[in-house]
């Protein structure tokens, strides 16, 4: 069983890890992409904001049916204003209040708001509790992504950091 403090608190960690990625990025370079037919580095940390504040905007606002054919416009009324040329620093502060912010709305709703269910965009029907455990891989998955290009900097992850940090410690 799946709990939704596990699934809450498993997903500070992975924005806490997003953010590290975002800061450690050459702020002067954030409109790198790996290949041309790809978003750059600072697209794909906006569409984990983007994304997250607007599906988790849906679920709080009791959006059953995600497959609804004006999608888009319901998610972008959840999504805050970032101005198109925000630096890391303004980059790294939406990215943080806005998961704070949605913790601590997702975290007061009842037992029964997690078990009911909604359909996903993909027509899946899913309980809300499984929607916010797939809006975490989705930032997992794209925070992946950032990890590449962080390493085609030669800059080295925050997990990667500490898990270093640990073995070095081990070792000692």
């Amino acid at each position: 069983m799946i709990r939704t403090e596990h699934v809450l608190e498993t997903w500070r960690a992975i924005r806490e890890d997003t953010i590290a990625a975002v800061e450690d990025f050459p702020a002067n370079e954030m409109d790198f992409r790996a290949t041309p037919d790809m978003q750059t580095f600072g697209e794909i940390a906006r569409h984990i904001l983007q994304a997250s504040e607007g599906m988790t905007g849906m679920l709080l606002a009791g959006e059953e049916d995600f497959t609804v054919p004006d999608f888009g416009q319901r998610l972008v009324k959840h999504i805050g204003k970032l101005a198109p040329d925000a630096g890391v620093a303004e980059l790294t502060a939406a990215l943080r209040e806005s998961l704070n912010r949605r913790l601590a709305e997702l975290a007061a709703k009842p037992a029964g708001f997690w078990a009911g269910t909604i359909t996903r965009f993909d027509g899946q029907r899913v309980t809300r509790l499984e929607m916010a455990q797939f809006i975490k891989e989705h930032e997992l998955t794209h925070r992946a992504q950032l990890f590449v290009y962080l390493r085609l900097k030669g800059v080295v992850p925050a997990t990667t950091r500490r898990r270093l940090a640990k073995m070095a410690k081990q070792t000692a």
